[in-house]
């Protein structure tokens, strides 16, 4: 029945630095952007390839837990072809990322940087 992921929610608090972050830096469309009169927001669609993201702006929600970490959707991740290109292809944008580890149990190489919010986000060979 299900077919595929059709878009992923994220929760941003300035919309400048999250449009940056997301189009500017790792190369997301903005696909569609309405105002939503009865919620007072505007909702933003970034598209990269087949990955939507559906961007809120609520610059008074409350942080992210992250230790310890809590129940629910951990990180998002992205496949790659080389992670060490990957790696500098996000510093060079001003990105810092974690060191490059090798996952034991699949031996996929990954690592782990963050959005302007702190979200998690992952690339992964």
């Amino acid at each position: 029945m299900l077919e595929h992921n059709h878009h992923i929610a994220v929760i941003c608090s300035d919309a400048e630095k999250a449009l940056d972050f997301y189009v500017n830096k790792l190369g997301f469309t903005l696909e569609k952007e309405c105002w939503r009169e009865p919620m007072g927001d505007w909702l933003r669609m970034l598209r990269l390839g087949d990955t939507v993201i559906e961007l809120f702006v609520w610059p008074d929600s409350p942080k992210r837990v992250s230790n310890p970490e809590a129940l629910g959707l951990r990180h998002l991740a992205f496949r790659v072809e080389n992670v060490d290109e990957a790696v500098a292809w996000l510093n060079s944008r001003g990105i810092e990322t974690e060191p490059v580890r090798t996952d034991p149990y699949n031996g996929g190489r990954f690592t782990f940087f963050h959005d302007p919010d702190g979200l998690p986000l992952e690339v992964h060979e």
